[in-house]
C-alpha cells in the first residue's frame, strides 16, 4: 500500500473543519418530551401506521410498515402515547406522514425486543430477516433499505463487502467516533453481512486523516483474516460508493450500473453497528450518532440521539445558537439539504446537523463560465457538469440525459471548484428529477 493511500481519479480537498468534534466522545442526548417519527425515512415505499392516536407504545415497537419489498419498517424510539398522525416537515424538504409520540420518560422496552442469538448459530436468511424486521437502512444519508441491498439477484455473484468508514464530508465526525468507541460492534455487523451475502472477504476503508480509527479497527480485525482495513487517501468524495469501490478494488462500476454489477456491496459504518445491535439485543433502529457542529452552535458535540428528536432539541442540548442562524443543514456542507425550520426530526439518515452563521451562509454571486474545465477534472463520475447544467437550464432534459446526468452523485464538487461560482449541482439535480419523472411516465404509458 502506498503512503498516499488508496484513491480514485478526480475529487478535491475541501477544508476538513472536523477539529471541533473529532476528539469529542459520543454523549447520550436526553429523551425528548415529544418525537416526530416520519413514516418515510428511506428510499422506496412509505410505511403505513399500525398504531392509532391514543395508543401507548414502547421502545422498539413496530409503528409503521408496508408489504412493499423496497421499504423499511419504522419503530418507536420512546415509550409514550401516540398524540397525532399527520403530515409534518421532514429533513427531505417535504411534509410526510408522521407519528407524533408524547414521551413518558420511562423508556419501557417492547416485549418483541429480545436478543436473536449468536451470529454463528444464525443462517443467512435469518440474518436478512432480522435486518429487514429491524428497519435498518443505509445510514450514510441515502437511506436505501439494507435487506434489499444484501439480497442481490441470483445472477449477481457478490465476492466483496466494503464497509465505508471514509467519512469524507467536511465537519462530520459521527462515523469517526463510532469507529473509535464501538469497534466490536463494527466487526459483528460486518461479519453478519458477510454471512448474509455468503462472501469470504471484507474491506473496511478509512481515510488516513483518521489514524486513531485506523489503529483501533486494525486491532479489532486481527482475529479475522477475512476482514482487512484499507487506508484511503483523504480526498472528497472518497466515501462515494463508486469512488470507494475503485479505490479498494480497482473495479469500475459501469455507467448506469450498481456495485452488485461488479460483485461488490457497500455498507456504512453506522449501518453495521445497527445490525450488531439488532442481533445482540434485538433492538431495531431507533437511535443513531449525529454530529452537531458549525459556526452558530455554542458547543459542538457527537450525540447518540433518538430517531424523531427535533433539530431544535438537539441544538438546545448543545447550548443553543451562539449567534443569529444563517443556514441549517441536514448532513454536511457538500451533500446536505438546507432546512427551513429547526422543528424537523432526526431520521435514520441524519449523520449530522450543520449550524452556520450568517457570514458562512452567504451564497457567492455567479458570473459567466470561463470554460476552464475544473468541473470536469474534479468530477469523480467522469461527467461534463457544465453541459448537463446548460441543457437543464434550457429545458433540454433529453440532451442532459445524453450526457449521463443520472450518473451524477450530487457530490457538489463542480459547484465548489467553479471559479465563476455557478451552482452547477443545483441544475443537475433538477435535471435528474425531470429525467426520472419522464421515464416513469413513459413506463406507465407502456404498462
Amino acid at each position: 500500500m502506498n503512503k498516499v493511500g488508496l484513491t480514485f481519479k478526480g475529487g478535491i480537498h475541501p477544508p476538513h473543519h472536523k477539529e471541533h468534534t473529532e476528539n469529542k466522545a459520543i454523549e447520550v442526548a436526553p429523551i425528548p418530551k415529544e418525537v416526530v417519527i416520519p413514516l418515510t425515512q428511506h428510499i422506496g415505499a412509505p410505511c403505513d401506521p399500525v398504531v392509532k392516536v391514543g395508543d401507548y407504545v414502547k421502545v422498539g415497537q413496530l409503528i409503521g410498515e408496508t408489504k412493499a419489498f423496497v421499504s423499511s419498517p419504522i419503530h418507536a424510539s420512546v415509550s409514550g402515547t401516540v398524540k397525532k398522525i399527520e403530515k409534518r416537515p421532514s429533513p427531505s424538504g417535504a411534509r410526510v406522514n408522521s407519528i407524533i409520540i408524547v414521551a413518558d420518560g420511562e423508556q419501557a422496552i417492547h416485549e418483541s425486543v429480545v436478543p436473536k442469538g449468536k451470529l454463528e448459530d444464525l443462517s443467512a436468511d435469518e440474518v436478512k430477516t432480522i435486518i429487514k424486521n429491524s428497519g435498518i437502512t443505509g445510514m450514510g444519508g441515502a437511506g436505501f433499505p439494507t435487506h434489499v441491498k444484501i439480497s442481490p439477484p441470483q445472477d449477481k455473484k457478490i465476492d466483496l463487502l466494503v464497509i465505508n468508514g471514509a467519512e469524507c464530508e467536511p465537519f462530520l465526525t459521527s462515523d469517526h467516533r463510532v469507529m473509535l468507541e464501538m469497534p466490536d460492534k463494527i466487526i459483528t455487523g460486518t461479519r453478519a453481512i458477510m454471512k448474509a451475502l455468503n462472501v469470504d472477504k471484507a474491506i473496511i476503508g478509512i481515510e488516513n486523516n483518521k489514524p486513531d480509527a485506523i489503529k483501533v479497527i486494525k486491532d479489532a480485525v486481527k482475529a479475522f483474516s477475512d476482514i482487512n482495513v484499507a487506508e484511503l487517501h483523504t480526498k472528497y468524495p472518497q466515501g462515494g460508493e463508486k469512488s470507494l469501490i475503485y479505490a479498494v478494488s480497482k473495479k469500475e462500476v459501469p455507467s448506469g450500473g450498481l456495485p452488485m454489477d461488479v460483485g461488490v456491496v457497500v455498507q456504512n459504518i453506522g449501518t453495521v453497528v445497527a445490525i450488531s445491535n439488532a442481533i445482540e439485543t434485538g433492538m431495531p433502529l431507533v437511535e443513531r450518532v449525529v454530529t452537531v457542529t458549525g459556526s452558530a452552535v455554542k458547543e459542538p458535540k457527537n450525540l447518540l440521539v433518538k430517531i424523531g428528536t427535533s433539530f431544535k432539541d438537539v441544538i438546545d442540548f448543545c447550548g443553543g445558537y451562539s449567534e443569529e442562524l444563517g443556514k441549517l443543514i441536514n448532513g454536511g456542507p457538500m451533500m446536505g439539504i438546507a432546512q427551513y425550520t429547526d422543528l424537523v426530526p432526526i431520521i435514520k439518515g441524519t449523520s449530522g446537523i450543520l449550524v452556520l452563521n450568517k457570514m458562512d451562509s452567504i451564497p457567492p454571486e455567479p458570473t459567466n463560465c470561463i470554460r476552464c474545465a475544473k468541473c470536469i477534472h474534479g468530477c469523480p463520475s467522469y461527467l461534463q457538469p457544465l453541459m448537463i447544467s446548460k441543457n437543464a437550464l434550457m429545458g433540454r432534459f433529453d440532451e442532459a440525459a445524453g450526457y449521463n446526468a443520472l450518473d451524477c452523485i450530487e457530490c457538489g464538487i463542480c459547484s465548489f471548484v467553479c471559479p465563476a461560482k455557478i451552482p452547477l449541482v443545483d441544475s443537475i439535480r433538477m435535471a435528474k428529477k425531470e429525467i426520472i419523472e419522464k421515464r416513469k411516465k413513459s413506463e406507465g404509458v407502456k404498462g
